[in-house]
Formats: C-alpha cells, sequence, structure tokens
C-alpha cells in the first residue's frame, strides 16, 4: 500500500502546530497502524529528519497510551479497537490519512501526538483508597456474596482504559464517562462502599478542577470507546453523587 500521511507536528505545548505531508509506501495491510508509523519514522530518520512522537506501551489494547484522532475519528475507523489494534487493511491504497492527537485543554499536546493525560492520574488519585479489614487471617475471595449482576457491571466499568477517547470524541471534552466508569466500578462492589460518597465527590471535583467540560448526552463517547463502556455509568455516578450529596447537607 502507498499512502499519504497528514501527521500534526508540534514542538511543545507552547509551539504553534501544523499538519506536514509525508508519502510512504509498501505498506502491508496486515500491518497495525502504528507499525505503519514505525516505518514512516524510520523513513525520516534515514532522511536526516526528527521523527514523529507518539505514544505507546503494550500495543495489546489495555494499556490505553496509543491515542490518535485518525480520520476525524478516535482511535480511527474500526469500532471498539485502540490504535494499536487497527490494522492497515481499514485503509485503501493511495488513500490520505490525518493524523492528530487528542484536543482538550485539559489534555494539553506535550509533542506532536503525545497528549498530557495527567490530568485523569489526579482524577483517579482524588478517589482515594478502599478499606479492607486486614485484621487476623487473610479474607477468602469468596467469603463475601455479591450478586452477579453488581459484579458483571463492576468488570465492564473496570474495563475502562483511561485513553480519553471520550474525551476527544465529546464536543466539551467531557471525562464524565471515564470518571463515571471509575466511580461505578467501587460503587457497585460492598469493598467500596466505606469511603463511596466522599469518593465520588472527590473524584467530580477533581474532575472539574481539571477543566473538562460537562456531559450533554449526545452518546458520542459510548460509540468510541474502545472498550464499550456504557454511558449508563453515567447515569450510576449521578445518583451517587447526588446521594452523596444530599446525605451530607442533612
Amino acid at each position: 500500500m502507498d499512502l499519504t500521511l497528514k501527521v500534526w507536528r508540534q514542538k511543545n505545548r507552547n509551539a504553534q502546530g501544523a499538519l506536514e505531508k509525508y508519502n510512504v509506501s509498501g505498506i502491508s495491510e496486515n500491518a497495525s497502524f502504528l507499525e505503519m508509523l514505525d516505518v514512516m519514522n524510520e523513513q525520516l530518520i534515514n532522511e536526516g529528519t526528527e521523527p514523529v512522537a507518539f505514544d505507546h506501551d503494550c500495543r495489546e489494547g489495555i494499556c490505553g497510551s496509543c491515542s490518535l484522532y485518525i480520520n476525524g475519528e478516535a482511535h480511527g475507523p474500526a469500532k471498539n479497537v485502540t490504535t494499536c489494534q487497527l490494522h492497515m487493511r481499514m485503509f485503501k491504497d493511495g488513500e490520505t490519512i490525518y493524523i492528530e492527537p487528542w484536543r482538550s485543554a485539559a489534555m494539553p499536546v506535550i509533542k506532536d501526538l503525545i497528549v498530557d493525560r495527567s490530568s485523569f492520574d489526579r482524577i483517579q488519585q482524588s478517589g482515594g483508597f478502599v478499606s479492607v479489614n486486614t485484621s487476623g487471617n487473610t479474607q477468602d475471595a469468596n467469603a463475601l456474596p455479591i450478586p452477579k449482576m453488581n459484579a458483571d457491571k463492576a468488570f465492564d466499568a473496570a474495563a475502562c482504559i483511561g485513553c480519553g477517547a471520550c474525551v476527544a470524541t465529546c464536543k466539551n471534552s467531557s471525562a464524565m464517562l471515564f470518571v463515571a466508569a471509575k466511580v461505578s466500578q467501587f460503587a457497585y462492589l460492598p469493598q467500596g462502599q466505606v469511603e463511596a460518597k466522599q469518593r465520588v465527590k472527590n473524584m467530580v471535583q477533581q474532575m472539574d478542577n481539571e477543566g473538562f467540560g460537562n456531559c450533554t448526552n449526545t452518546g458520542a463517547c459510548e460509540i468510541e470507546c474502545p472498550k464499550s463502556i456504557s454511558i449508563e455509568y453515567i447515569a450510576k455516578m449521578n445518583r451517587e453523587f447526588l446521594a452523596a450529596t444530599f446525605s451530607t447537607s442533612e
């Protein structure tokens, strides 16, 4: 495959960025999108040009770091996959592909295609810890019965990898789906109840402090989420937040 790439280049968060045009050839349709970028960078290095900076780690779709906006879609045209799981057979020979970083004031560009997602870390850290009684013998994993529906919902929420596709896709740059998933994965379990009220209040407050926008229920975040996190969790978080707020004010 021969491709034309329009890639966002930006020296740092304070610099003015722009799209740069690169041509790559001989790309296998079975190559992953990141492997294609590796080929492009190798070509740029051989030409004496600085390679394009992009984020990646596991390349197995579980770390969330391969965050790219491809042809106007978070993680590209394939559904329920991260960028590292996107393969070039999703594109046509001779196609022009636009590659950009996430766009959000709360996730500024560090360099080229790498954005600062430490705001997500701070939101999670604000949630604090989960109290577990460890006195005496270690509690058996099955000693505390949990309804299967609650366990399934907690596991589904915990599948969120914090990639930021929800933020990049939302017209308001809202992080509600991410925060809702992190709140819900504990809210459905008895182990998460001790700090539940303070956790949801702290995380919502930190989300607002980071400068993320509000949710207006367009549903774009759910559609583009590589792990198919449901917007039902946003409703769950709102209920948790209201309950925590009212119980505190009484």
